[in-house]
């Protein structure tokens, strides 16, 4: 599991991606869990992150979840219609293989 930082805005958005992408290389499970709890501070930068960590990590045929998603974070990515993006969903709703 990798875990975000309290603070993800604009300002640390490129330093957390680069964080996560090298965490999913070196994490080789199927499944790779992003805990987002400890945020307190952040803007949509986060869901930026989380939205291209999700890319990397499909594009490896592997499934990616965000568990402890702030409400307010939650809010937004339901603002912005990604929410959906950002659970875990079974491998034929991504089109990948299960």
């Amino acid at each position: 599991m990798l875990v975000l930082p309290t603070e993800l805005t604009h300002r640390q958005a490129e330093t957390c991606l680069r964080m996560l992408l090298q965490g999913l290389k070196a994490h080789r499970d199927e499944i790779l869990v992003v805990d987002a709890a400890p945020l307190a501070v952040f803007d949509s930068s986060a869901l930026a992150v989380l939205l291209e960590c999700r890319r990397a990590t499909l594009l490896e045929n592997r499934r990616f979840e965000v568990k402890g998603m702030p409400e307010g974070l939650a809010k937004l990515a339901g603002l912005y219609g990604v929410q959906e993006l950002l659970v875990d969903a079974p491998a034929e709703a991504m089109n990948l293989p299960a």
